[in-house]
């Protein structure tokens, strides 16, 4: 299965984000946009050929904007995280097979992915 992971660089994606999906999910090939850079990269045809795109949501963003169109566009499923504190836009529910809210990321991953702690 592959993923790819959605988010805003507003916010330490690195630890927050990509370290709790690496460290849980082994059996995944997960896409992590910024994990050995920030700049912007043309991701559209990675997008067009995943299973699934986890989108982190809690911080708005116009880049991860576009790439939920793309994704929405080639129907690539969206699932969407978010802080439970976070206010999200309402245009997510258009666009993405489910939301979740979650406390801990961490924990989120392991429930939803039914991974053993």
């Amino acid at each position: 299965m592959k993923i790819y992971v959605s988010h805003s660089t507003g916010f330490n994606y690195k630890d927050e984000l990509y370290k709790p999906l690496q460290q849980s999910i082994q059996y995944i090939d997960f896409y992590f946009p910024h994990e050995f850079h920030s700049e912007a990269t043309n991701t559209r045809n990675i997008i067009e050929n995943v299973d699934y795109v986890l989108a982190e949501v809690s911080y708005p963003s116009t880049g991860q904007g576009i790439e939920l169109a793309w994704a929405h566009d080639a129907a690539v499923s969206i699932i969407g995280i978010h802080k439970t504190d976070a206010v999200i836009s309402s245009a997510l529910k258009l666009i993405c097979s489910k939301i979740y809210a979650y406390e801990d990321v961490g924990e989120f991953v392991r429930d939803f992915f039914k991974v053993s702690a």
